[in-house]
């Protein structure tokens, strides 16, 4: 292994360390301020972060690219508008169901999104590997550890973000189908402000939006929107460059590790041996589809 790729994947490793750790601040900033107000605020300071790369980027390439396409314009303002709608409905679900349930909790069922991922692709008709049924048998089994209880119901909060892992899902599957079609910050600085916007919007029809909670939570927010969005980003796009996709997505997937230490190190939460054991199996049913095994 090169130089570069190990740098890369420790880029990497610094990314889903700094996703993890933003779960833990979803959860301190949802005890100040209201789900809209928190995630309409980060996802403007996510969007603003990312303005002074894309100028940077214009500049560069301005040479090569001398008049401006209206189509692609078009194009790249509707595809940021659908992916940041669907943005907007997942961190709404995952940040209601923070109320609920542990940083711990949210991380890991969560991250189950790489595994629904190629569930959906059934429906769109591609054809699934061993690997894959492998993995869901082990997520669902550790799911059923981590959030049944003794009356075979699933938490309040877990479930919220069941249902948004679902949205995260199909905010890959979008992003994927978009991202070789327009520029790839342009549209994730659109689907942030698109997020920002509804939620905001949001904010003001439902909840009780005041400068002392909004400073309450100052820090969760700065760290939402500058570190989680905006540092994170752009880690990952450096890092990507130089790593291989299927060792990207085994070490992105460890966000659900840092957040489950994040929430035990800074807000003193614990789990039962049960709560492990399901953690264990959801985290090997999402590593199993990642990992390429050669004859060599």
């Amino acid at each position: 292994m090169n130089n570069k790729r190990v740098q890369a994947n420790l880029l990497l490793l610094l990314t889903a360390a700094i996703w993890g750790f933003a779960f833990v601040a979803q959860r301190v900033g949802s005890q100040y301020i209201g789900v809209f107000t928190f995630n309409g605020l980060r996802f403007a300071l996510g969007s603003l972060s990312l303005l002074p790369l894309i100028i940077f980027f214009n500049k560069r390439n301005q040479s090569n690219v001398k008049n401006k396409n209206e189509a692609s314009t078009k194009k790249t303002i509707l595809s940021g508008v659908l992916v940041g709608t669907i943005l907007f409905m997942g961190s709404s679900l995952q940040q209601f169901g923070l109320i609920y349930t542990t940083a711990g909790n949210a991380s890991f069922i969560t991250a189950l999104y790489m595994v629904i991922v190629p569930i959906i692709g059934i429906i769109l008709g591609h054809k699934i590997g061993k690997k894959l049924w492998i993995g869901v048998i082990l997520a669902v089994a550790g799911l059923y550890l981590l959030s049944i209880n003794e009356n075979f119901r699933i938490g309040f909060g877990d479930m919220f973000e069941l249902i948004c892992a679902f949205f995260f899902a199909l905010h890959i599957l979008t992003i994927d189908y978009f991202c070789n079609k327009v520029d790839s910050l342009k549209l994730s600085c659109l689907q942030f402000a698109t997020s920002s916007g509804l939620s905001l919007i949001s904010a003001f029809l439902f909840e009780s939006i005041t400068l002392t909670s909004i400073s309450n939570a100052l820090v969760p927010i700065l760290y939402g929107g500058l570190f989680s969005t905006g540092v994170a980003y752009t880690l990952q796009v450096v890092a990507q460059k130089n790593a291989k996709p299927s060792h990207a997505a085994i070490i992105m997937s460890m966000e659900s590790v840092f957040g489950a230490i994040g929430g035990m190190l800074i807000l003193g939460e614990t789990m039962s041996i049960r709560a492990y054991l399901g953690c264990i199996l959801i985290l090997i049913g999402i590593l199993i589809p990642q990992i390429r095994l050669s004859r060599k």
